[in-house]
Protein backbone atom coordinates (compact mmCIF):
# COMPACT_ATOMS: atom_id res chain seq x y z
CA UNK A 1 0.00 0.00 0.00
CA UNK A 2 1.31 3.44 -0.81
CA UNK A 3 0.96 6.92 -2.23
CA UNK A 4 2.87 7.88 -5.37
CA UNK A 5 4.29 11.40 -5.58
CA UNK A 6 3.35 13.11 -8.85
CA UNK A 7 4.46 16.60 -7.74
CA UNK A 8 6.08 17.35 -4.35
CA UNK A 9 5.01 20.99 -4.44
CA UNK A 10 7.26 23.76 -3.23
CA UNK A 11 8.64 21.82 -0.23
CA UNK A 12 7.21 18.61 1.21
CA UNK A 13 8.84 16.37 3.80
CA UNK A 14 7.89 13.36 5.90
CA UNK A 15 7.52 14.33 9.56
CA UNK A 16 6.48 12.73 12.82
CA UNK A 17 7.06 14.10 16.33
CA UNK A 18 10.83 13.95 15.94
CA UNK A 19 13.89 12.25 17.44
CA UNK A 20 14.67 13.86 20.80
CA UNK A 21 17.68 12.76 22.80
CA UNK A 22 20.44 12.97 20.18
CA UNK A 23 21.65 16.55 20.71
CA UNK A 24 24.92 15.24 22.14
CA UNK A 25 25.55 13.68 18.72
CA UNK A 26 24.73 16.95 16.96
CA UNK A 27 21.35 15.68 15.71
CA UNK A 28 18.39 18.03 16.05
CA UNK A 29 15.04 16.70 17.34
CA UNK A 30 13.41 17.87 14.09
CA UNK A 31 9.78 16.65 13.70
CA UNK A 32 6.71 18.55 12.56
CA UNK A 33 7.04 22.32 12.56
CA UNK A 34 3.39 22.54 13.68
CA UNK A 35 3.02 19.58 16.03
CA UNK A 36 -0.59 20.40 16.93
CA UNK A 37 -1.61 20.08 13.27
CA UNK A 38 0.20 16.76 12.90
CA UNK A 39 -1.36 15.34 16.05
CA UNK A 40 -4.84 16.37 14.95
CA UNK A 41 -4.43 14.92 11.45
CA UNK A 42 -3.53 11.57 13.01
CA UNK A 43 -6.39 11.67 15.52
CA UNK A 44 -8.88 12.34 12.71
CA UNK A 45 -7.89 8.98 11.24
CA UNK A 46 -7.64 6.95 14.44
CA UNK A 47 -3.84 6.90 14.21
CA UNK A 48 -1.54 7.30 17.20
CA UNK A 49 -0.43 10.94 17.32
CA UNK A 50 3.15 9.83 16.73
CA UNK A 51 2.56 8.48 13.20
CA UNK A 52 4.42 10.10 10.31
CA UNK A 53 2.61 12.27 7.77
CA UNK A 54 3.46 14.74 5.02
CA UNK A 55 4.32 18.34 5.86
CA UNK A 56 3.66 20.46 2.78
CA UNK A 57 4.81 24.08 2.69
CA UNK A 58 2.53 26.45 0.75
CA UNK A 59 0.82 23.60 -1.12
CA UNK A 60 1.29 22.20 -4.61
CA UNK A 61 1.55 18.56 -3.53
CA UNK A 62 -0.03 16.02 -5.90
CA UNK A 63 -0.30 12.32 -5.02
CA UNK A 64 -1.86 9.25 -6.58
CA UNK A 65 -3.24 6.45 -4.42
CA UNK A 66 -1.88 3.03 -5.34
CA UNK A 67 -4.54 1.46 -3.11
CA UNK A 68 -7.50 2.54 -0.95
CA UNK A 69 -6.69 5.09 1.77
CA UNK A 70 -8.47 7.30 4.27
CA UNK A 71 -6.69 10.65 4.47
CA UNK A 72 -7.03 13.95 6.33
CA UNK A 73 -5.53 17.42 5.89
CA UNK A 74 -4.94 19.90 8.72
CA UNK A 75 -2.84 23.00 9.31
CA UNK A 76 -2.78 25.72 6.66
CA UNK A 77 -6.06 26.30 4.83
CA UNK A 78 -5.90 25.20 1.19
CA UNK A 79 -8.19 23.63 -1.39
CA UNK A 80 -7.88 19.85 -1.45
CA UNK A 81 -9.02 18.20 -4.66
CA UNK A 82 -9.82 14.51 -4.87
CA UNK A 83 -10.04 13.65 -8.57
CA UNK A 84 -10.85 17.30 -9.18
CA UNK A 85 -13.60 17.61 -6.54
CA UNK A 86 -13.09 19.61 -3.34
CA UNK A 87 -12.97 17.74 -0.04
CA UNK A 88 -13.05 19.46 3.37
CA UNK A 89 -10.00 20.33 5.42
CA UNK A 90 -10.12 18.83 8.90
CA UNK A 91 -12.22 15.74 8.09
CA UNK A 92 -11.34 12.27 6.80
CA UNK A 93 -11.82 11.62 3.09
CA UNK A 94 -11.55 8.38 1.13
CA UNK A 95 -9.18 7.96 -1.81
CA UNK A 96 -9.89 4.93 -3.99
CA UNK A 97 -7.13 3.16 -5.93
CA UNK A 98 -5.93 5.39 -8.75
CA UNK A 99 -7.39 8.54 -7.20
CA UNK A 100 -5.40 11.77 -7.37
CA UNK A 101 -5.06 14.04 -4.33
CA UNK A 102 -3.97 17.61 -5.07
CA UNK A 103 -3.34 20.32 -2.46
CA UNK A 104 -3.75 23.87 -3.76
CA UNK A 105 -1.84 26.93 -2.64
CA UNK A 106 -2.30 27.67 1.05
CA UNK A 107 -4.53 30.70 1.63
CA UNK A 108 -4.11 30.97 5.41
CA UNK A 109 -1.04 29.68 7.21
CA UNK A 110 2.09 28.17 5.73
CA UNK A 111 2.23 24.41 6.33
CA UNK A 112 -0.37 21.69 5.64
CA UNK A 113 -0.28 18.18 7.09
CA UNK A 114 -1.62 15.28 5.06
CA UNK A 115 -2.02 12.13 7.13
CA UNK A 116 -3.12 8.71 5.96
CA UNK A 117 -4.77 5.97 8.01
CA UNK A 118 -2.00 3.60 9.11
CA UNK A 119 0.64 6.33 8.90
CA UNK A 120 3.61 6.59 6.57
CA UNK A 121 6.09 3.79 7.20
CA UNK A 122 9.30 5.05 5.63
CA UNK A 123 12.47 3.72 7.33
CA UNK A 124 13.22 4.80 10.88
CA UNK A 125 16.42 6.81 11.32
CA UNK A 126 17.45 7.17 14.98
CA UNK A 127 13.92 6.25 15.98
CA UNK A 128 12.09 8.75 13.74
CA UNK A 129 10.92 9.12 10.15
CA UNK A 130 11.31 12.91 10.21
CA UNK A 131 13.44 14.72 7.66
CA UNK A 132 15.97 17.12 9.21
CA UNK A 133 16.56 19.80 6.59
CA UNK A 134 19.57 21.26 8.41
CA UNK A 135 21.39 18.06 9.32
CA UNK A 136 20.49 16.17 6.13
CA UNK A 137 18.87 13.27 8.01
CA UNK A 138 16.34 11.85 5.54
CA UNK A 139 14.16 8.78 5.96
CA UNK A 140 12.67 8.97 2.45
CA UNK A 141 12.84 12.05 0.22
CA UNK A 142 9.53 13.27 -1.19
CA UNK A 143 10.46 13.53 -4.87
CA UNK A 144 8.56 12.99 -8.13
CA UNK A 145 7.90 9.28 -8.65
CA UNK A 146 8.62 8.28 -5.05
CA UNK A 147 6.21 5.75 -3.55
CA UNK A 148 5.46 6.50 0.09
CA UNK A 149 4.69 3.31 2.01
CA UNK A 150 1.62 3.24 4.25
CA UNK A 151 1.02 1.07 7.31
CA UNK A 152 -1.99 -1.04 8.20
CA UNK A 153 -4.87 1.25 9.22
CA UNK A 154 -6.92 0.86 12.37
CA UNK A 155 -10.32 -0.74 11.73
CA UNK A 156 -12.31 2.37 12.74
CA UNK A 157 -12.47 6.10 12.14
CA UNK A 158 -13.56 8.75 14.63
CA UNK A 159 -17.17 9.87 14.03
CA UNK A 160 -17.25 13.56 13.11
CA UNK A 161 -20.14 15.81 12.18
CA UNK A 162 -18.11 18.90 11.30
CA UNK A 163 -14.51 19.75 10.30
CA UNK A 164 -11.81 20.19 12.92
CA UNK A 165 -8.58 22.07 12.44
CA UNK A 166 -5.62 23.05 14.59
CA UNK A 167 -5.07 26.68 15.65
CA UNK A 168 -3.65 29.11 13.10
CA UNK A 169 -2.34 32.63 13.75
CA UNK A 170 -5.51 34.71 14.05
CA UNK A 171 -4.05 37.98 15.30
CA UNK A 172 -1.68 40.38 13.62
CA UNK A 173 0.50 40.89 15.54
CA UNK A 174 0.87 37.33 16.79
CA UNK A 175 1.57 37.37 20.53
CA UNK A 176 4.37 35.01 21.60
CA UNK A 177 4.87 34.40 25.35
CA UNK A 178 8.56 34.48 26.31
CA UNK A 179 10.73 34.03 29.36
CA UNK A 180 14.22 35.51 29.79
CA UNK A 181 16.90 33.31 28.26
CA UNK A 182 20.22 32.24 29.77
CA UNK A 183 21.99 35.23 28.15
CA UNK A 184 19.42 37.93 28.86
CA UNK A 185 22.24 40.08 30.29
CA UNK A 186 23.99 40.15 26.88
CA UNK A 187 21.59 42.82 25.62
CA UNK A 188 20.97 46.19 27.23
CA UNK A 189 18.01 46.82 29.51
CA UNK A 190 16.70 49.24 26.88
CA UNK A 191 16.87 46.53 24.23
CA UNK A 192 15.10 44.06 26.51
CA UNK A 193 12.38 46.65 26.90
CA UNK A 194 12.15 46.95 23.11
CA UNK A 195 12.01 43.19 22.70
CA UNK A 196 8.90 42.92 24.87
CA UNK A 197 7.25 46.19 23.81
CA UNK A 198 7.98 46.70 20.10
CA UNK A 199 6.51 44.97 17.07
CA UNK A 200 8.70 42.87 14.81
CA UNK A 201 7.96 41.66 11.29
CA UNK A 202 8.58 38.19 9.91
CA UNK A 203 11.22 38.47 7.20
CA UNK A 204 11.47 36.34 4.07
CA UNK A 205 14.26 34.41 5.78
CA UNK A 206 12.19 31.65 7.34
CA UNK A 207 12.23 27.88 7.03
CA UNK A 208 12.06 24.81 9.24
CA UNK A 209 15.24 25.94 11.01
CA UNK A 210 13.92 29.25 12.26
CA UNK A 211 12.28 32.62 11.63
CA UNK A 212 14.32 35.83 11.27
CA UNK A 213 12.53 38.96 12.47
CA UNK A 214 13.06 42.59 11.52
CA UNK A 215 12.37 45.60 13.73
CA UNK A 216 14.34 47.50 16.36
CA UNK A 217 17.93 46.28 16.27
CA UNK A 218 18.74 44.91 19.71
CA UNK A 219 21.93 46.32 21.19
CA UNK A 220 24.49 44.18 22.93
CA UNK A 221 25.53 44.97 26.50
CA UNK A 222 28.42 42.54 26.10
CA UNK A 223 30.29 42.71 22.82
CA UNK A 224 32.46 39.63 23.14
CA UNK A 225 31.73 36.21 21.69
CA UNK A 226 30.35 33.16 23.42
CA UNK A 227 31.57 29.59 23.13
CA UNK A 228 28.94 27.45 21.44
CA UNK A 229 26.09 26.55 23.78
CA UNK A 230 23.12 24.23 23.52
CA UNK A 231 19.99 25.42 21.69
CA UNK A 232 16.35 24.41 21.93
CA UNK A 233 13.23 25.02 19.90
CA UNK A 234 11.89 28.47 20.72
CA UNK A 235 15.29 29.97 21.57
CA UNK A 236 15.51 33.67 20.60
CA UNK A 237 19.05 34.31 19.46
CA UNK A 238 20.54 37.76 18.77
CA UNK A 239 23.27 37.79 16.08
CA UNK A 240 25.51 40.85 15.49
CA UNK A 241 22.89 42.43 13.20
CA UNK A 242 20.56 42.79 16.20
CA UNK A 243 17.65 41.13 14.34
CA UNK A 244 16.18 38.36 16.55
CA UNK A 245 16.07 34.79 15.23
CA UNK A 246 13.57 32.32 16.70
CA UNK A 247 14.48 28.67 16.22
CA UNK A 248 12.01 26.01 15.09
CA UNK A 249 12.08 22.23 14.55
CA UNK A 250 15.35 21.81 12.62
CA UNK A 251 17.38 24.17 14.79
CA UNK A 252 21.11 23.52 15.25
CA UNK A 253 21.99 21.80 18.49
CA UNK A 254 24.56 24.45 19.47
CA UNK A 255 25.25 28.09 18.64
CA UNK A 256 27.51 30.93 19.66
CA UNK A 257 25.16 33.92 19.62
CA UNK A 258 23.41 34.84 22.90
CA UNK A 259 19.97 33.38 23.59
CA UNK A 260 18.21 36.28 25.30
CA UNK A 261 14.70 34.80 25.51
CA UNK A 262 12.79 31.56 24.96
CA UNK A 263 9.33 31.38 23.36
CA UNK A 264 6.81 29.14 25.13
CA UNK A 265 7.00 25.74 23.48
CA UNK A 266 3.36 25.47 22.40
CA UNK A 267 3.51 28.93 20.78
CA UNK A 268 6.19 27.79 18.35
CA UNK A 269 3.51 25.74 16.54
CA UNK A 270 1.73 29.00 15.68
CA UNK A 271 5.02 30.64 14.72
CA UNK A 272 5.58 27.81 12.23
CA UNK A 273 2.45 28.96 10.37
CA UNK A 274 3.34 32.65 9.88
CA UNK A 275 4.27 34.16 6.52
CA UNK A 276 6.67 36.97 5.62
CA UNK A 277 5.28 40.31 6.71
CA UNK A 278 3.24 38.95 9.62
CA UNK A 279 3.87 41.01 12.75
CA UNK A 280 5.13 39.55 16.03
CA UNK A 281 5.04 40.79 19.60
CA UNK A 282 6.73 39.15 22.56
CA UNK A 283 4.87 39.06 25.88
CA UNK A 284 6.60 38.22 29.18
CA UNK A 285 5.30 34.87 30.34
Amino acid sequence: MGLRVLDPGWRTTIQDLGRPGYAALGVSPSGAADRAALRLANRLLGNPETEAALECTLGGLVLQADSSHWCALTGAIADVLLDGACVPVGMPFFAAPGSTIAIGRARVGLRCYLAVAGGLTSPLVLGSRSEDTLGGVVSLPVTPGAVLPVGIPHPWLPRLDHPHNSPLPQSDPLILPVTPGPRRDWITDASWGELIAAEFAVSDRLDRIGVRLTGPALQRAITGELPSEGLIRGAVQVPPSGDPLVFLADHPTTGGYPVVAVVADEATDLLAQVRPGHRIRFRPN
